[in-house]
């Protein structure tokens, strides 16, 4: 482990820290990155979009706040390395059943709705995603509903 003097003569140095590698691409970290990517959509990755993510990563994943925290950015770095949204979808299809996937349409709602607006870069990316997940049409408006009666 580095210590602080290290960093500091790393920092000043120029010297590129090294990066640090990718989670694994399993179905948990697959939702982190489309939740990421989804409030990315519109250029404006807001506060409020994080914190969503944060909570939905938590009560999804059974762990704290800050576990939540250290996931997403996982996630994150997942989403920016890897430029394969059908790959992220076809993980979470072979992970899980239609009802949670139903729950994942309903987490990807609450994300785009997390700011107050409605982005149609958001929606469409959203709408994209159900549709590969199998999602139906009528589940999604009950699971766009769902998310925004939550709000």
């Amino acid at each position: 482990m580095p210590t602080i003097f290290d960093r500091l003569t790393r920092f000043f140095s120029g010297a590129e820290p090294r990066a640090l590698p990718l989670p694994p691409l399993d179905a948990a970290h697959a939702l982190g990155a489309l939740l990421v990517r989804v409030a990315k959509a519109d250029h404006a990755y807001l506060f409020e979009e994080l914190e969503q993510i944060d909570r939905i990563l938590a009560h999804r994943n059974g762990i704290n706040a800050v576990k939540a925290a250290q996931m997403r950015a996982e996630c994150e770095r997942l989403e920016a390395a890897v430029d394969d949204t059908p790959g992220f979808v076809a993980k979470l299809r072979e992970a899980v059943d239609y009802e949670e996937r139903r729950k994942i349409a309903e987490a990807l709602w609450a994300v785009v709705i997390a700011d107050g607006v409605r982005e149609e870069h958001e929606v469409a990316l959203v709408e994209i995603i159900e549709d590969m997940l199998g999602v139906s049409e009528t589940h999604s408006r009950e699971a766009r509903e769902a998310a925004e009666s939550i709000r």
